[in-house]
């Protein structure tokens, strides 16, 4: 058997964990042409590089099909329930970084926390007749935080594409995603809550619990954490 490395198969995360493990001197490589999605690695024995999507990563360290993963924080608590149960982190990576976060139009001057949404939502509710919407692709992690800060009259609503957009299209009143700069929801006159972000993440390893390991998997596991420091 072999240990098995799932990378972002595609763009800045994948490029970016390749630098990462060169500079600990094991080098990751893509193979083939871009539709193939295999990979070597050079520098250490018994360890496999499976290339996918960042999305899919969390998945397959949860069902077992690899033993490592690099993939956004978000993703894995997003995707996964009792995420802890299922994976364990190794290390932060020091990019792909971002805020999860709820925002809300600008023109909404009186609103900049979640007491002042929990009252607008009640509010929306008692003018309208339903419920406030917010726009997202992250229900589980957006639940939890707003549960937790006493917001309850609200709906979420799926968002399958441009979330910062649904808010100009009537489709939602306010959004909760993922934000690097803010530059976008500026452009589409939202503004950030003055509360702390349902979530901060980055591109992290995480180790699988669910995958099986036979003896040789556990000694290239070893030499694999000795090269990395983690």
């Amino acid at each position: 058997m072999t240990l098995k490395l799932g990378v972002p198969s595609k763009g800045r995360l994948m490029e970016k964990t390749f630098d990462w493990f060169g500079a600990r001197g094991i080098a990751l490589s893509r193979t083939g042409s871009d539709r193939e999605y295999s990979g070597a690695v050079d520098g250490i024995e018994g360890v496999e590089l499976v290339l996918l999507s960042a999305g899919e990563i969390p998945r397959e360290l949860s069902a077992g099909r690899i033993h490592l993963g690099v993939t956004g924080t978000d993703l894995v608590r997003e995707k996964l329930v009792q995420w802890e149960q299922k994976v364990e982190p190794l290390a932060e990576l020091g990019f792909g970084h971002a805020d999860l976060i709820i925002a809300v139009p600008a023109a909404w001057v009186d609103v900049t926390t979640l007491d002042d949404l929990d009252a607008v939502a009640a509010a929306f509710r008692d003018r309208h007749g339903f419920r406030l919407r917010i726009a997202t692709k992250y229900h589980r992690l957006v639940r939890e935080h707003l549960r937790r800060g006493g917001v309850s009259d609200y709906q979420l609503v799926d968002s399958q594409g441009a979330t910062e957009g649904t808010v100009k299209n009537l489709t939602a009143e306010a959004i909760a995603d993922i934000t690097s700069t803010g530059e976008t929801l500026r452009a589409n006159h939202l503004k950030v809550l003055d509360e702390e972000p349902v979530l901060r993440s980055q591109a992290t390893l995480f180790r699988s619990r669910k995958a099986p390991m036979a003896g040789t998997d556990r000694d290239a596991l070893r030499e694999l954490e000795e090269m990395l420091g983690v």
